[in-house]
């Protein structure tokens, strides 16, 4: 996960693994049954995130925090190591050579293509997995991974492993809560950032803690209402590490859209992140 390069942090490495987390025990009785079955109304005149239209919103919103830009197709081929303890971060969802997504996605590249211009450096990825060394990597690596990014081969696999680790379990968690668009826009983001281990930064968590505080529609409660308890609780986590302690991305781009009631992510839209402006027609 990209940040600003002036971020600094103590290392806390996470591996991030597809999202496991089940929804809990529904409301049940004829008293809640009507109010959830009005809330999940809002998630079912949305467009899901996962339409093409929806997820060209989410991929620019997300490039706009992590690039500092709207074109994330030009993110296949970033890589540099922003000094958060992860190692290397690289490509169209900051990939981390510290957190085995990284690896994991060289290995689809590999078994896809072998003989790819990165498949050398598997035996250091598995090495370096779990801390920010760049043994065995430096001092070709960045040099191979912008060639690499060059091939549609491994762009298709950046795609494919941002989708199988990131998008799809979010977006279906999403749409289990009953969310909207905007809802399971906020656990993409979230689970992009803080991953979905067992620390209590995690995707999982977050959603844990915002659950104390309120009940998502598919449990008969206010989206809204949940929506605040969630992006509260990310707002948190964000603050228990350094690097993510710009909480922008949350209180000038998320909570904007919040506010508006814009709860199915329509365009035309306008927020801030780290202080520069951004527009979706």
């Amino acid at each position: 996960m990209r940040q600003p390069n002036n971020a600094t942090t103590n290392p806390v490495l996470t591996s991030r693994r597809t999202l496991l987390a089940l929804l809990g025990a529904s409301a049940a009785g004829a008293v809640l049954l009507r109010p959830a079955h009005a809330a999940a109304s809002t998630a079912a005149s949305c467009a899901g995130l996962d339409d093409p239209a929806k997820k060209e919103i989410a991929m620019k919103l997300v490039s706009s925090a992590e690039n500092s830009s709207l074109d994330w197709k030009a993110q296949y081929k970033y890589i540099e190591d922003i000094g958060d303890g992860r190692g290397y971060t690289a490509g169209i969802i900051g990939f981390c050579s510290g957190t085995g997504d990284m690896l994991d996605l060289v290995q689809l590249y590999t078994d896809r293509k072998p003989g790819n211009v990165l498949a050398k450096y598997l035996p250091a990825l598995r090495r370096v997995n779990g801390s920010d060394s760049h043994d065995g990597l430096d001092p070709n690596f960045p040099k191979d991974w912008r060639k690499a990014a060059q091939d549609s081969a491994f762009q298709q696999a950046q795609n494919d492993e941002r989708d199988r680790v990131y998008f799809n379990p979010a977006v279906s968690q999403g749409k289990t809560d009953g969310l909207g668009t905007l809802g399971q826009f906020t656990y993409y983001d979230a689970i992009v950032m803080h991953g979905d281990g067992d620390d209590a930064t995690s995707f999982r968590n977050i959603r844990k803690r915002a659950l104390n505080k309120a009940k998502p529609p598919a449990q008969g409660g206010d989206e809204t209402t949940y929506l605040n308890a969630f992006l509260d609780a990310r707002v948190w986590a964000m603050k228990q590490e350094e690097a993510h302690s710009d909480t922008t991305r949350v209180d000038t781009e998320q909570r904007v859209f919040l506010r508006k009631g814009n709860l199915c992510l329509n365009t035309p839209l306008d927020w801030k992140v780290y202080g520069d402006s951004y527009h979706i027609d």
